[in-house]
This record gives C-alpha cells, structure tokens and sequence, in this order.
C-alpha cells in the first residue's frame, strides 16, 4: 500500500472516531433544554429541573475533551501529510472553520463555566452557548466534508514545472443545497446517537426521555440520510460506496428497533455503525481524490497533495507507535466512567453553587 493511501485511511478513521465520540456529545449538548426540564414546563430554577441538566453534562464530563482530540489530530495530520490538502480546504473554507472554531470554544467555556456563580441567568446563558456550539459544530463540519465530495470550484495554474489545483469559489459556493442537507442529516444523526448515549448511561425520567427523542429523532435521520447518500451515490458513488450506503442505512434503522426494545446498548451500536459507515462512504466517494472538482472543474488528487516520502515515513513510524497507546487510553476511560447515572446521584448542594 502506497503511504498516500494509508494516511488517506487513516484520516477518514480519524475523521470517524471524531464523528462517533464527540457526536454524543453534541447530541447530548443540542438535548440539554428539552431532557433538562425547559420543555417539560419547569418553574425556571427548580432544583429537579437543574439537577437533570447536570445529570446530562455529568454524563458527557469525563469524555468531552479527550474526544475533541480526534478533530486536532485530524487537522494536524492533514497538515503533515497532505498540506496541498490542508491549505485548500482552510482557505477556501476559513470563515467556515473560524465559526467552527468559535463555536467549540463557547461550547466548552459553558461546560466549564455554568456551576461558577449561584444564578439561574447565569447558568442560562452558559446552557444556551452549550448547545448553540452543539448545533453549529457538527452543521457547519457535515456541511463542509459533503462539500469536498460533492465538489468545489476549482482551478489549475501552472507554476514551473507544477501544476497546482486551488480553490476558486466564494462563501457562496459553500451553500449549495446538497452540502446543507449534509451537513443537517449530520446534526440529526448526532443528535439520535447522543439521545441513545443517554439512554444508555442514565436511569429513570432522563433514560426515558432520551429513549422517545431517539425514536422521532431517529426516523428523521434515517429519511434524511437516504436522501443525501443517494444523492452523492448517484454523483460519486461506486459499488462499495453503495454497499457502505445500504450497510448504513440497515444499522439505523436497527438502532431504532432496539430502541424501542430497550436495548439501549445496541442501539449506540447501531448509530456509531450508521456513523463510521457514513464516513467511509464519504471517503470512498473522494478517492483517489483529496477535493473533488465541481462539474468539470479538476480534482485535487491525493499524490498532488501529499507531503515528500521521507515526511510520510516518519509520520508513519510515529503513528505505529503511538496510536495504539492512545487508543489503550481512551478505551480505558471510557471503562472508567461506564456505570449509570441519575438525579438522585446529583447532591443537593451541586444544584446550587455557593
């Protein structure tokens, strides 16, 4: 295998494991006003109302960070190993990454902020950058990635003996309608696979709650899921990517069927199989490609973008090395931190900050 194609793999397991551990997060973030009592009609304030909102950010505590990871080392490694790659897509997509990046940033002050001061206005108003960041974060990425396999404006200059590929389009170019979809089925799709985490990490009204979010929110991801890979598949697609497409779509749909069983465990299963199967499809869609042109406009392909031999050799032997240790660790936390919760392991004194 030629080291272009292994980090290219490697990237889209990165780009996976990002999308299926923070992808809970954000879904638990989007679900913080309706499972934490602003939609059950709570008097603003109530103990109980406050006590299930921090049963919902107690259960994302110990992962939320170490899950963001995977975006830094996808970035860095593209960095690396593709800067052609790596240029292109940030500055043909920098505003959009900017409010990516803004948007994770008020995300987590709120997680780290809203127990700092005994006032509900202030605990509101952290609650609101929690899940506006949860919203926008997974949008604007799902929006961005169907965006490099739908296609973007591109054009070809020559410099020397060089041919270079770079992006020639506007913001604009950025909200075309297929890309948008991708990047709401994305948001929908993390919000079923946070409600079926929570289903599966707490106990009573919160577990209950989660359960019947997943199964609206489910069924909308499912239709539109369908929609968007059909789309790209009739663009793009391949045998395997229809294979990958059809795979996905069976693994949602008994995502919903367990959870509607009660089985919560294998219903995260189903949406984290519907999630890496949606990725891989995308990745097999871009190959042997890193940006596919728009219409007729050329591709940038992954030998054009990708950094000298000597570079992907090192990074290689590094990756051998110490992915598997950070791999041991993660699954280790996640051990850690795998009993249930509820209200009634929130103390009183929690709920209110003196």
């Amino acid at each position: 295998m030629e080291l272009t194609t292994f980090w290219f793999i490697l990237l889209g397991i990165l780009w996976t494991g990002y999308f299926v551990l923070e992808g809970f997060d954000f879904g638990v973030g989007m679900l913080v006003p309706v499972l934490g009592g602003t939609a059950r009609g709570d008097a603003p304030g109530a103990p109980e109302q406050e006590k299930r909102r921090r049963v919902l950010l107690t259960s994302i505590g110990p992962f939320w960070d170490g899950n963001e990871v995977w975006l830094l080392t996808a970035g860095g490694a593209t960095f690396a190993a593709f800067p052609h790659w790596y240029a292109t897509m940030f500055s043909g997509m920098y505003l959009a990454l900017l409010l990516v990046l803004v948007g994770l940033i008020v995300r987590n002050m709120g997680f780290e902020y809203r127990h700092k001061r005994d006032s509900e206005a202030w605990r509101r108003g952290w609650d609101a950058c929690i899940v506006g960041g949860s919203v926008a974060a997974p949008l604007l990425l799902g929006t961005g990635l169907t965006n490099l396999v739908h296609g973007l404006p591109m054009t070809a200059h020559l410099a020397g003996s060089t041919t270079y590929t770079e992006f020639s389009g506007t913001l604009l170019s950025l909200l075309n309608p297929v890309s948008l979809l991708g990047g709401i089925t994305i948001t929908v799709l993390c919000l079923t696979h946070g409600a079926h985490f929570l289903a599966l990490k707490t106990q009573g009204e919160v577990r209950e709650g989660a359960r019947a979010v997943a199964a609206r929110a489910g069924v909308l991801a499912a239709v539109l899921a369908v929609v968007l890979l059909g789309w790209l598949g009739a663009e793009r697609g391949s045998t395997v990517s229809w294979v990958t497409t059809v795979v996905a779509a069976v693994a949602l749909l008994a995502a919903l069927a367990a959870n509607a069983r009660g089985r919560e465990g294998w219903a995260f299963v189903g949406t984290a199989t519907t999630i890496v199967l949606t990725v891989a499809t995308y990745f097999l869609m871009l190959f042997p490609n890193a940006i596919n042109g728009r219409g007729d406009d050329p591709a940038l392909t992954l030998d054009a973008a990708a950094s000298s031999p000597l570079t992907l050799q090192i990074m290689t032997w590094a990756a051998l090395i110490f992915t598997p240790v950070v791999l041991a660790y993660t699954a280790w936390t996640y051990w850690v931190f795998r009993k249930r919760i509820s209200t009634h392991h929130i103390p009183a004194a929690a709920a209110s900050v003196h």
